[in-house]
């Protein structure tokens, strides 16, 4: 019986291995994608006018600083946002998303923008403690998961070079977050 509570034990410590801890917001090391392993890359603070808004975190399989060849790899990914604001609009949430194609992958955008609009449609207003994750799986596109309800999946890795290129393009949203988010 004591040996079974200590090996529960120290299977529990070692599944929740933190890998960053931002503005009361606990990143975990790595992330389980199907049967790939993902480990945090890099994190950082999303913010607005001086106002912290999300936590975020980037996890790929192997770490990587570049953001050409990030997008580059035809691998799986993620991109988390971890709400610390009181409340954004779902309306806003989407405008930054329009913004960041608008400026990083300006030439793609009319071959996304249908795909942007539905992706974009999937957001409900955010509030302090709501977590989306956005998955890129090779051959099955991105999933939107918002607090662990899967809301839908875009298709195509040309949709989501260019998602994650709003975090790591040459005009970021926030290029502090842009830092956090490849580790340097």
């Amino acid at each position: 019986m004591r040996v079974r509570a200590l090996v529960a034990g120290s299977l529990l410590m070692t599944s929740v291995a933190v890998g960053a801890e931002l503005a009361g917001v606990t990143l975990p090391e790595g992330v389980q994608v199907g049967s790939t392993a993902l480990k945090l890359n890099g994190a950082g603070i999303r913010k607005r006018a001086f106002i912290k808004v999300y936590v975020g975190g980037l996890y790929l399989q192997a770490p990587k600083a570049d953001p050409a060849a990030i997008v580059g790899a035809d691998e799986a990914r993620r991109m988390v946002m971890h709400f610390v604001y009181k409340e954004v609009e779902g309306p806003k949430v989407t405008e930054a998303f329009r913004e960041g194609f608008a400026n990083n992958s300006a030439a793609s955008l009319p071959a996304l923008q249908v795909r942007l609009d539905a992706f974009c449609a999937l957001w409900p207003t955010m509030r302090a403690g709501d977590r989306a994750e956005m998955t890129y799986v090779p051959g099955a596109g991105t999933t939107l998961v918002i607090n662990g309800k899967e809301l839908g999946t875009t298709e195509g890795k040309d949709f989501a070079d260019a998602l994650f290129l709003v975090w790591l393009g040459a005009k970021p949203a926030d290029s502090g977050l842009k830092e956090g988010l490849l580790g340097t």
